[in-house]
């Protein structure tokens, strides 16, 4: 495996990388991952909003931007649609939970904010509007939902773009939906904007769940991001923290894991995740800096010194493998080795008893697995592994970093 030169790595025992000293215009903007109000911390946030963010509240607070992935509707609608996967929702209410921290925007291309259609959506578009939170990647149509968010703080000129996989055929089209797999027009949006602004930031919604290594095709289009200006490159839906990449000066993140996202779990990283503080400035982007938390079941809570070096060196673990092609082709392969024949007769097998017992959840669950990117080059490399008897040729270190971050508890 190759590593990286040290130049191209955040420090990982200060959490830290810089590509200049910042400017006297700094500005400071938080990136966070997956938010939503459900199971447990539903009624912490309807209740006493703030306590939810524990002792990150005044971390987040000291920041000029707070950008959140908005992980569900807002709505009172009672009637979910059916799709492949769970089906989330906040109420009205939870909308303070969002004021608590100040958040300034939400990133809303994703796989969970038509769970309750087109309604829902309308619905938490206008409570959004409301109460002076702006959004990005998602719409009552294709217009909308494509559109860039564009603003100035403290004269810094900024741009945020936020596309996702559209699982279960949600991108826009003809009406509501997300801002869906199209990186051709991402690339073309972000060489438009590039003269524009000073600092111009994409949030890529995709990859596969709870794996510490992103898919190739995932790797490859963040890294075509970066190459046509894109100055950070931000990444979640894994629901576990993943690598950092700095690809010819830029960061690509691919997964800060979760954020306000509760699971009943004793998985140690889907209980982890990072806030992402980014220095910006009109140079564009300064550094930034790595705040790594815990989610406990009565909030988020700042890991104390030992835990936080404990997280660094896991981050940077499975980093390492991103410098290189042989690297990232190996962490790819090792997941695939895990999952094996039996992860996959055991889907196919779910899929089949789905389909049995309820047609139409069966149905979006297959199609799904047939028109997602994140699904449908799982089972092709797999199947083609196995076809070919090169399934087991894994090396050992990407077994176990995946067997690390699948399998290991808290």
């Amino acid at each position: 495996m190759t590593v990286a030169a040290k130049w191209d790595q955040p420090d990982w025992v200060a959490g830290r990388w810089n590509r200049r000293a910042a400017g006297a215009c700094a500005v400071r903007v938080a990136f966070a991952a997956d938010w939503a109000p459900i199971r447990r911390f539903a009624p912490i946030m309807a209740a006493t909003p703030e306590a939810v963010y524990g002792d990150l509240l005044p971390l987040l607070l000291r920041n000029d931007l707070r950008i959140f992935n908005l992980e569900c509707p807002l709505t009172n609608c009672a009637r979910p649609v059916v799709k492949s996967g769970s089906v989330l929702k906040g109420l009205p209410i939870h909308i303070q939970a969002l004021q608590a921290a100040s958040c300034d925007v939400v990133t809303m291309a994703n796989n969970h904010v038509l769970d309750y259609g087109s309604a829902g959506l309308r619905e938490t578009l206008q409570l959004l509007d409301d109460n002076a939170i702006r959004h990005v990647g998602a719409g009552m149509n294709p217009r909308q939902a494509n559109r860039p968010l564009l603003g100035k703080v403290k004269g810094v000129r900024l741009a945020v773009l936020n596309f996702s996989e559209g699982e279960d055929l949600t991108a826009a089209r003809a009406g509501p939906g997300v801002a869906g797999w199209q990186p051709a027009r991402i690339l073309a949006r972000i060489r438009q904007l590039r003269a524009e602004v000073d600092f111009l930031a994409v949030v890529c919604h995709a990859g596969l769940e709870y794996v510490p290594c992103p898919p190739p095709y995932l790797v490859e289009t963040m890294q075509r991001l970066a190459a046509a200006g894109a100055d950070l490159v931000i990444g979640h839906h894994p629901h576990v923290p993943q690598g950092i990449q700095i690809h010819n000066g830029v960061p690509l993140c691919y997964s800060l894991g979760n954020f306000v996202f509760y699971q009943e779990t004793g998985l140690l990283y889907r209980r982890l995740g990072y806030l992402l503080l980014a220095e910006i400035s009109k140079h564009g982007l300064d550094g930034f800096s790595i705040v790594p938390y815990a989610i406990t079941e009565d909030g988020l809570a700042l890991l104390p010194p030992a835990r936080r070096a404990d997280f660094f060196d896991a981050l940077r673990r499975v980093s390492e493998p991103l410098a290189s092609a042989e690297g990232r082709m190996s962490a790819w392969h090792g997941f695939l080795r895990h999952c094996g024949r039996a992860g996959l007769t055991r889907e196919i097998e779910l899929i089949m008893h789905t389909m049995a017992r309820d047609p139409s959840k069966g149905a979006a669950m297959l199609r799904n697995r047939m028109t997602t990117l994140q699904h449908n080059r799982h089972w092709q490399d797999l199947l083609t592994r196995i076809m070919d008897g090169t399934l087991d040729d894994a090396p050992c270190w990407a077994v176990e970093l995946i067997e690390e971050w699948m399998t290991r508890s808290r």
